[in-house]
């Protein structure tokens, strides 16, 4: 079997066989296949798709290429959440305590940042101190203690995964359904989680363009789940404008730390809520929605969920003085963005934003680059505000004067300002079981 053969097959649109995306899948973890066969073979499942029974294949190959979990406490069902990736989209950092705090364990891994859009680990890695990665005995201690641990994805677990996940960051293929499924549900299946909640996105900060799209995506992914014996439910929520104010990494988990005080945005905390419901339904700790939206904000407003935020930073070696404090260390060069004109803010294009932010310091433009945690964007405007003439829009932080032009003329591309007031789209529309 030859590499090439193969990507000259699916360039020409058939489908590959079992044995041959085990070949790909083991021959790059390996190190058999180079990155540039493997690129030129993901361009064509970019243009050329993958059937229902390629993408199962391709899932289950990269889960097999690692370490498998199995997770279990007496009396306890495991629920993960997994969003298809966002803007501003710090949802785990609000959930994952939220839902462990109303006892119902979450063993999490997640990933660092692709393309436009944020990562889990690089949020957490904003923590001076934070430990994201555990070994896999620390990693059940941890969640059999407290109910919750978040770690990177190991060289051990889903390999194929990993190694995929940068590959497609640098070479344009982070929007394929079929690789973006296979990539969570890979990472899913291995982790051990009885119960799946999927987030998925949609709209011009998310990898899939439409509610069409995204109900695509979800629907693969949950017949992925369910013909391996997990639980499933898929949440679509628009991504048109980022998810909350902040978009960053430190700057979000101080976003977070307000959510799970009770104050956060309320886009934000419609999706979060709408996350963690769903969590605890396939927990069993709820039979409803309703139900679980009662235990939700008993367990806000006593505390808990900000003590067991605390407590997982804590187990993983992070300073929580610094977010008793709030005082995680921003860049230091900040820039207000102001309103040319009065009116209303029409639309803010959630993926420029994005690319703001990575312009800025907060995302990576290759596999190699480095983040500043301490730079972002922060929305002081959301689309439908009204605003005047010289009225801050937003705050950008980046520690390069020499971006600060540059950051200018993109938060002006990213927000458009119109007379009438704009009709806004509901967040979450939508749920798939």
């Amino acid at each position: 079997m030859r590499m090439v053969e193969l990507i000259e097959k699916k360039k020409n649109g058939y489908p590959l066989t079992r044995e041959e995306i085990r070949f790909i899948v083991q021959g790059y973890v390996q190190g058999k296949i180079p990155d540039y066969q493997v690129s030129a073979w993901a361009m064509a499942v970019y243009f050329k798709g993958m059937t229902v029974q390629e993408t199962s294949e391709l899932t289950m190959a990269m889960a097999e290429s690692g370490d498998q979990l199995e997770l279990s406490l007496p009396g306890k069902v495991f629920v993960d959440k997994h969003s298809s990736g966002g803007v501003g989209d710090k949802t785990t950092l609000v959930v994952a305590p939220l839902v462990a705090a109303c006892g119902v364990p979450v063993a999490k891994m997640s990933g660092r940042g692709l393309g436009h859009t944020g990562g889990t680990i690089d949020k957490l890695s904003a923590i001076p101190g934070f430990r994201v990665e555990l070994g896999e005995q620390e990693f059940l201690q941890q969640v059999g203690r407290i109910g919750l641990a978040v770690i990177a994805q190991t060289g051990r677990m889903v390999p194929a995964d990993k190694k995929l996940y940068a590959l497609r960051d640098v070479t344009a293929t982070i929007d394929s359904i079929p690789m973006i499924a296979s990539s969570i549900m890979s990472k899913k299946i291995a982790a051990g989680a009885q119960g799946v909640v999927l987030d998925v996105k949609y709209g011009s900060g998310a990898f899939m363009a439409t509610l069409e799209e995204a109900e695509t995506l979800a629907e693969i992914m949950i017949g992925i789940g369910k013909n391996l014996g997990r639980d499933m439910v898929a949440v679509l929520s628009s991504m048109d404008q980022p998810l909350g104010r902040a978009v960053g990494n430190g700057i979000e988990v101080l976003e977070a730390i307000e959510c799970l005080q009770g104050n956060g945005p309320d886009d934000l905390m419609e999706v979060c809520l709408e996350l963690a419901s769903w969590m605890l339904v396939l927990g069993k700790k709820a039979a409803t929605i309703t139900e679980a939206g009662e235990i939700l904000k008993d367990t806000l407003q006593s505390g808990r969920a900000w003590e067991k935020f605390l407590a997982f930073v804590q187990a993983q070696g992070g300073d929580t003085a610094v977010l008793h404090a709030k005082n995680l260390p921003l860049a230091s060069e900040k820039i207000v963005y102001k309103a040319e004109r009065a009116g209303y803010i029409q639309h803010i294009d959630a993926r420029k934003i994005g690319l703001l932010a990575m312009v800025l310091g907060a995302g990576r433009e290759n596999k190699d680059s480095e983040i500043d945690f301490g730079a972002g964007v922060y929305l002081l405007k959301k689309a439908g505000d009204a605003v005047q003439a010289g009225e801050p829009l937003c705050m950008l932080h980046t520690s390069s004067a020499e971006k600060s032009s540059l950051g200018l003329a993109k938060a002006a591309e990213a927000i458009t300002i119109g007379e009438e007031k704009p009709l806004l789209k509901p967040t979450v529309s939508t749920v798939i079981r």
